[in-house]
């Protein structure tokens, strides 16, 4: 499965429906130029696109499972393990020190952290944004994970892709943060140096009680040794002391929001 072939695949239902892209583009509120650049090749759809022209040509699902067996197929080698474990996982806590999580990132934001790392091509940036963006359903989908997260404040005043789309995305944080499943903390940037400035990780707790644990770096890498999980829980109870409260993190957010 490439792109090419769900290209057609998509073309191909617009053509069964009797579907022209102008009248897809108002049946799925997305613009016609997107539409006509994602069929040419010029940038990969994400999950909500093709979820979206499920719905309207009608396929039963199928654009979906096709471009998340793309996703799979094409994703980093290094990162391929966690993505099973974080698809089995019932819940899941990160810790980020820079930047907002990417499970809860806009895609503007994305898109602006991937493209000024300077590591990626255009053609690399819109392939792992669209991985990132099919992820978001652990957390959005119809069966979310539970999901806790706690951000340094300096991650959330680091600009990222102008104040425009820094205000839009602590303004999604605010919005998550009223989800029943989703809980999010923030660490005061007057709270000094903490357990977690040595780097972000994820920790996902799997059906059976056990856990695995993905830290972050170049090339992140899984780890379930019980000695190495155990360290984590450690820093993860550390840095959730050193957090604020739900209702003051997202009080946080909200005058950062105005601040911009």
């Amino acid at each position: 499965m490439d792109m090419q072939m769900w290209i057609r695949a998509l073309k191909a239902a617009r053509a069964s429906a009797g579907v022209s892209q102008e009248r897809l583009s108002e049946m799925i509120n997305y613009s016609t130029s997107l539409i006509a650049q994602i069929e040419t090749g010029r940038r990969r759809p994400t999950m909500q696109f093709a979820t979206a022209c499920d719905t309207a040509l009608d396929t039963g699902g199928l654009l979906a499972e096709l471009l998340d067996m793309m996703n799979r197929k094409e994703s980093p080698s290094w990162f391929a393990p966690w993505r099973t474990v974080e698809e089995q996982a019932v819940q899941l806590r990160t810790f980020q020190p820079m930047l907002v999580p990417g499970l809860v990132q806009t895609e503007a934001y994305a898109r602006a952290v991937l493209t000024g790392s300077g590591l990626h091509t255009p053609e690399e940036v819109e392939h792992l944004l669209a991985g990132r963006l099919a992820r978001q359903e652990l957390i959005k989908g119809e069966r979310p994970k539970l999901f806790t997260a706690i951000v340094d404040e300096v991650a959330l005043r680091r600009v990222v892709g102008g104040r425009e789309v820094q205000r839009d995305q602590l303004t999604h944080l605010v919005e998550l943060s009223r989800l029943p499943h989703v809980r999010l903390h923030v660490i005061p940037a007057d709270a000094g140096p903490h357990a977690g400035m040595a780097g972000g990780f994820v920790r996902a707790t799997l059906p059976d009680g056990d856990e695995a644990v993905h830290v972050d770096g170049v090339f992140g890498h899984v780890v379930d040794r019980p000695d190495a999980v155990d360290i984590v829980k450690r820093m993860w109870d550390i840095l959730l002391g050193e957090a604020l409260s739900e209702r003051a993190s997202v009080e946080l957010i909200e005058k950062l929001v105005s601040e911009l």
